[in-house]
């Protein structure tokens, strides 16, 4: 815990030394260039909310649903996700991310019925590129995850993530990566256990006119050091179970974002499916969210 203080820390100090050069919204400290063209405006991650962050400093409040469905017989049911996610623009380049919270209800026949509690995760994201002339940005991270969750419904495990995100426009064409490392204390308390887990997400937008971006979005979550157990099936974002290593799960999700309302509000929806074939806790899921910049 001592070593993430001390790189949270060296982060901070780095990134308030360095020139800034991101435009648009609030910054706590400092101000904020003009914004950019209509055309360039990158429409926020739609699927793994958690994880698949992209590499833009923003202002911004971003409220989820999902509705999840577990895979098949073997586990069945459904679980509902309700979160509100908050990032602040500390500086042009440094930005404050929470990125996990909320409220889980489980309903399955294999895992139970409970509600409770998310864990609790922040943490900080730094730009190193923002070049709004060819539309390239990339920005890496750091986050800790606190076991303040109920194990009722799997979660209560801490976690350590590491991340690199990279975003590239083509005008109206957006593509965007994102790669984190999950690494899992092994003080879970969850019977299911925990996993450190590299996970990698990819996303495409495009710019139809001021009100409407359709979205393709893919997630990937692959085990690197199952303990203290490895279960048969994996939780990727959903729950904290980290799976055994032969239990990597790869989505594919479609969806868009509408802005009735001005660029400020977007308004999104995605449908995301599992393309591996194997015992998976994924199935597929809706997701609906609201992104507010300001």
């Amino acid at each position: 815990m001592k070593t993430t203080k001390q790189l949270l820390l060296a982060a901070a100090l780095c990134a308030v030394a360095h020139t800034s050069s991101a435009q648009g919204g609030f910054v706590l400290f400092g101000e904020s260039g003009s914004a950019p063209q209509p055309e360039h405006k990158v429409v926020r991650p739609l699927t793994a909310p958690y994880f698949h962050e992209d590499a833009f400093v923003t202002t911004d409040l971003r409220a989820w649903y999902v509705n999840h469905q577990f895979y098949g017989d073997t586990i069945g049911g459904e679980a509902e996700v309700y979160a509100l996610q908050i990032r602040l623009a500390l500086t042009e380049r440094l930005q404050l991310v929470a990125y996990k919270d909320g409220y889980t209800d489980i309903s399955s026949g294999a895992l139970g019925g409970n509600d409770g509690w998310n864990d609790i995760a922040a943490g900080l994201k730094y730009a190193f590129v923002q070049d709004w002339d060819s539309q390239f940005h990339l920005a890496g991270g750091i986050g800790y995850e606190l076991s303040l969750g109920d194990d009722e419904v799997l979660q209560d495990t801490d976690e350590l993530r590491l991340w690199l995100s990279a975003n590239k426009g083509f005008d109206r064409l957006h593509l965007g990566f994102a790669a984190n490392y999950r690494i899992a204390e092994d003080n879970s308390k969850n019977t299911l256990g925990a996993a450190d887990m590299v996970t990698l997400h990819a996303h495409a937008d495009y710019y139809v006119n001021e009100w409407f971006s359709p979205v393709v979005e893919f997630n990937g979550y692959f085990v690197t050091d199952e303990r203290p157990i490895g279960a048969p099936f994996s939780g990727v974002d959903a729950v904290s179970v980290g799976g055994g290593e032969s239990e990597d799960t790869v989505t594919g999700a479609i969806g868009a974002e509408f802005r009735p309302f001005g660029p400020e509000l977007g308004l999104r929806a995605a449908y995301e499916t599992e393309l591996t074939d194997n015992i998976s806790l994924f199935g597929h899921r809706w997701t609906l969210s609201a992104v507010y910049e300001f």
